[in-house]
C-alpha cells in the first residue's frame, strides 16, 4: 500500500552499498539469488523455534532485495534480473507460513494453509494483470523502475514484511496475524480482479 512512497527514502539509503558492490563486481541476479537461499534458511529456522534467527534472515533477505534492485539501476537492468526478482520473492513469501506450521503443526497448519493461499491470489493477480498489461505496452507509473508492470495493492512489499516480521517477534499470535493478513490479501486479490477487469475491457 505504501511502497510506492517509501521508494525514493530506499534509494537514497542503499545507492551507495550498491555503488560499492557494483563497483567491485558484484552482479545483481547474484545478490538476488543469494538474498533468496539465506531467506529460505529461515524455514528450518522456524521450525526449530529460532524465531530471532529467522527474523534476522528474513532482514537480510529484504536488504539484498533491495541490494539488487541498487546494482541493477547502476549497471544496467535486464529481463533476467526482472523474472528472478518477482519469481524467487513470491516463493520466498509462501515458504516462511511454512516454518512456523512445522514448529507447531496442531496450531499453525491450517492458518499458515489459509495465508500460503491467500498469497496464490495476490501473486496470481499480480502477475496476470501485468503480463496484460505488458502485452498492451501499459506502464506503472508510480514504479517507473521496475522491471515488470507492478501492480499495487492493499497488501505490497512493505506490509508483508512488517507482518512476517511480526510473526516472528510474537509467534504465539502466529495463527491471529495469518488468518488476519489472509484476509487483507483476500481483499487484495478481489480489488485487483476488479482492477483488471476495469481496464482491460476497453480493448482487447
Amino acid at each position: 500500500m505504501i511502497d510506492a512512497a517509501l521508494l525514493p527514502l530506499q534509494r537514497r539509503v542503499l545507492t551507495p552499498p550498491g555503488q560499492w558492490l557494483a563497483s567491485r563486481g558484484v552482479h545483481a541476479d547474484h545478490i538476488t539469488i543469494a538474498g533468496f537461499f539465506i531467506g529460505v534458511l529461515a524455514v528450518p529456522a522456524l521450525a526449530f523455534g529460532a524465531y530471532g534467527v529467522a527474523l534476522a534472515l528474513l532482514a537480510l533477505n529484504r536488504l539484498a532485495d533491495g541490494l539488487d534492485g541498487s546494482v541493477a539501476r547502476l549497471s544496467g537492468p535486464t529481463d533476467r534480473g526482472a523474472f528472478l526478482d518477482v519469481a524467487l520473492d513470491f516463493v520466498f513469501y509462501a515458504l516462511f507460513p511454512l516454518g512456523f506450521a512445522l514448529a507447531a503443526p496442531a496450531e499453525n497448519a491450517l492458518p499458515a494453509a489459509v495465508l500460503i493461499a491467500a498469497f496464490v491470489g495476490t501473486g496470481s493477480s499480480f502477475l496476470a494483470f501485468a503480463t496484460i498489461a505488458a502485452k498492451r505496452g501499459d506502464k506503472a507509473a508510480a514504479f517507473p523502475t521496475k522491471g515488470i508492470y507492478y501492480l499495487g495493492g492493499l497488501t505490497e512489499g512493505f506490509e508483508t514484511i512488517a507482518v512476517l516480521s511480526a510473526m516472528c517477534l510474537f509467534p504465539q499470535a502466529f495463527p491471529l496475524l495469518a488468518y488476519g493478513y489472509a484476509a487483507a490479501c483476500a481483499l487484495t486479490t478481489v480489488l485487483r480482479w476488479r482492477q483488471g477487469w476495469l481496464a482491460f475491457s476497453e480493448r482487447s
